[in-house]
């Protein structure tokens, strides 16, 4: 992928007044490390769509510090994207930023034409229940959803097993109805019996002041079967360790999920800046460096 210019991008929106814009958290990451004097003069209301991948709660309070309002989006080439939204409600204007923005990052309200969005149990097929820690599978149903896949019965029957579009996505269904993200099934990492979201530790990896972008995947353990190892592409002149790094992670989360190993350098990405995990899990399985 060619390295997005954030100098390019605040420029367009400055003369050609753009309002509204669609990236990845990796682009919006990038502007929001941007040096100060590039966000000056924009004297108007920048809206921006987030997708590509669920957005750490720090990329979206970044975009608010910085003025932009962002609305997270979410949708896959299978049920056409996005097939859903982050429907904001006014009265979480009044929270404070760092619960605004993890609102913000839910999923859950339908677009039209869609008949349902839900997280179902794979087993029971029944709804998970609305406690936030139950996870499931988001699987959708309406007339955005594809018909099959191509000259592929037996995927196409796969995927709509049980009558719902299954999209490989697990997720909680919070007391209000909304869904967070969690993981890409293939994306949680199983370390003794216990199961880790990559996301939940990218989240925690995106706090950290040198970290531009982060990606975690199993990598394997003779001990535990697999643990989690994390990429990490730093802010241009920003340094710090591997040891730095993990005594950050454990400061915020168990030690479990905490990374195992930590690989800086450039990650390797879609030309839309989503991130290619499956670049990096060859990585991890060969324990080579990205650079």
């Amino acid at each position: 992928m060619r390295k997005v210019d954030p100098a390019l991008i605040f420029g367009l929106i400055k003369e050609h007044k753009v309002s509204h814009m669609c990236g990845a958290p990796i682009v919006y990451g990038m502007m929001i490390n941007a040096p100060a004097a590039l966000k000056e003069g924009i004297a108007h209301q920048v809206n921006g769509l987030i997708a590509g991948a669920a957005p750490p709660a720090a990329i979206i309070e970044g975009c608010e510090q910085m003025g932009f309002n962002i609305t997270h989006v979410y949708g896959l080439t299978e049920t056409y994207g996005p097939a859903s939204v982050c429907a904001k409600h006014p009265e979480w204007d009044n929270l404070p930023i760092d619960l605004r923005a993890a609102r913000n990052g839910r999923q859950g309200v339908r677009y039209h034409m869609q008949e349902a969005i839900t997280v179902l149990d794979t087993v029971s097929m029944e709804p998970v229940p609305w406690d936030g820690e139950t996870m499931g599978e988001i699987m959708f149903r309406g007339n955005l959803v594809m018909k099959g896949y191509l000259k592929n019965e037996k995927a196409t029957a796969e995927a709509f097993e049980g009558g719902w579009f299954h999209t490989g996505d697990l997720a909680v269904v919070h007391s209000d109805g909304y869904i967070k993200i969690k993981d890409r099934s293939k994306d949680v990492i199983i370390s003794g019996g216990e199961n880790i979201s990559s996301l939940e530790v990218e989240d925690v990896l995106y706090r950290h002041p040198a970290v531009i972008a982060a990606a975690v995947v199993a990598k394997p353990d003779e001990k535990w079967g697999e643990v989690p190892a994390a990429f990490i592409e730093l802010k241009d002149g920003a340094t710090t360790t591997e040891a730095e790094i993990i005594e950050h992670c454990r400061a915020h989360l168990a030690r479990f999920k905490v990374p195992k190993q930590v690989v800086f350098g450039e990650l390797p990405k879609t030309s839309t800046g989503k991130i290619q995990k499956y670049v990096l899990r060859q990585h991890a399985n060969s324990a080579l460096a990205i650079e």
